[in-house]
């Protein structure tokens, strides 16, 4: 949207915010960028510019002096609009409950509700959630496009000797294959692309997610929600009733899908999942901790993924540069020598961020006999284990990917370390 009509645009909501009911019509209706009513097109317009900047989540939050709406771009918060004025607080967030379904009048518990926001050739599925805080209410919307393109194994961003890895654990007619990492690391659209691979007449594909974020024509996709009373452990249940070869289960989130999961990819299948942790080896001790016995993951578990996303450097304006002397200890301890580093600029191509999308780095745990009996019990350093067998590990992998000019060693750092 351009600078001027979004002005126009947050002038008339204002406006209509001063004591215009919402969905009534006003002054400004004939406006060319309203409609019906001013803060119906501007919470519209917050929507589809994120949709066009490709953002992943919509943070609107009231502040002590204005009303902060930001966009997750790449990963990273970014303020949009300047600040709105306070006088949209109420009137915004009530627009947007009554486009998710959600109470108006409740406004001290959280509520949660979905969208099917019409965009372009489709529809975004976004899945909204209000929070009381102490000066409101907050709101986040996370975008979900029900047209994403489904990516290859080739564009996920695997170095070479992972990428024979992942390929061996996708090739073997059973067994549990884990994908790690926090919210939004691209898991599912890993295991996605996983599934796309292998998908085939020959098979029978079944997945239970929540929600359905990928349409894979040909695979058997069940949605998990309160609403029908399918839960993840209900449907993995039913899946071996379901005579399935491949199974994906869109997370593990207690102690009876864990089993139940473990249990399927003993039967001669074989099963992809996801978890929330922070490595690969960390995994194993979720898994234990929920409560599986130590034996059955041992024999169940082929491979855990540990994932994160990090931004590319935009091929434009990227600079090269020489590192200094604590870049190149940093370097140096996670196995690379080299000392030419790039470092982003900015341009219009880029929005003046020096990013452009993002790929990703891994962490792959093969089950090998060693680590099997680690699991088991046998062992405890299960990260010397894990390196003996071959395991790079996320920053090592980062590391690579900053030396090919691909992100930078400050992108890295802060993804796995959290640092600057």
């Amino acid at each position: 949207m351009k600078p001027d009509n979004r002005k126009s645009v947050v002038a008339l909501a204002e406006q209509a915010a001063r004591g215009i009911a919402i969905g009534g019509r006003t002054a400004g209706a004939a406006h060319p960028s309203v409609s019906a009513a001013p803060v119906v097109s501007l919470m519209d317009e917050i929507i589809r510019e994120a949709v066009a900047m490709n953002a992943s989540d919509i943070h609107i939050e009231p502040l002590k002096d204005k009303l902060r709406v930001r966009y997750r771009i790449d990963g990273v918060l970014r303020e949009m609009y300047g600040g709105l004025s306070l006088k949209l607080k109420e009137v915004l967030l009530s627009r947007l409950k009554i486009m998710a379904k959600l109470d108006t009048t409740e406004r001290r518990l959280p509520q949660d509700g979905r969208i099917a926001f019409p965009a372009g050739d489709g529809t975004v599925d976004i899945r909204v959630s209000t929070m009381p805080v102490l000066l409101g209410e907050t709101a986040v919307l996370r975008l979900l496009s029900g047209a994403r393109r489904l990516l290859h194994l080739d564009e996920l961003g695997f170095s070479p000797e992972n990428r024979l890895r992942f390929d061996d654990w996708c090739r073997r007619p059973s067994g549990l294959v884990l994908a790690t990492g926090p919210v939004n690391s691209g898991k599912t659209t890993a295991l996605y692309a996983a599934l796309n691979e292998l998908n085939s007449t020959e098979k029978n594909i079944v997945t239970i997610e929540d929600p359905v974020e990928y349409f894979l024509p040909g695979v058997n996709q069940i949605q998990v929600g309160s609403d029908t009373k399918m839960s993840f452990a209900r449907g993995v249940r039913s899946l071996m009733r379901q005579d399935f070869d491949i199974g994906m289960v869109g997370e593990i989130r207690d102690e009876e899908t864990a089993e139940i999961a473990v249990r399927a990819a003993m039967t001669g299948r074989l099963l992809f999942s996801t978890l929330h942790t922070g490595s690969a080896t960390g995994a194993v001790f979720r898994m234990l901790d929920m409560g599986v016995k130590p034996y059955l993951l041992a024999a169940s578990l082929l491979g855990i993924m540990a994932q994160r996303l990090v931004r590319r450097l935009c091929p434009t304006c990227r600079e090269p540069y020489e590192a200094g002397e604590d870049e190149t200890r940093f370097m140096a301890a996670h196995g690379s020598k080299t000392r030419r580093l790039f470092r982003p600029h900015g341009c219009e191509k880029c929005n003046g961020t020096g990013y452009q999308g993002r790929t990703a780095i891994h962490e792959l745990l093969s089950a090998n006999d060693a680590v099997r009996r680690a699991v088991a019990g046998q062992y405890d350093d299960m990260e010397a284990l894990a390196r003996e067998a071959g395991m790079i590990t996320l920053a090592e992998d980062g590391v690579k990917k900053a030396a090919e000019g691909l992100t930078s060693l400050a992108e890295v750092r802060r993804v796995v370390y959290g640092g600057s």
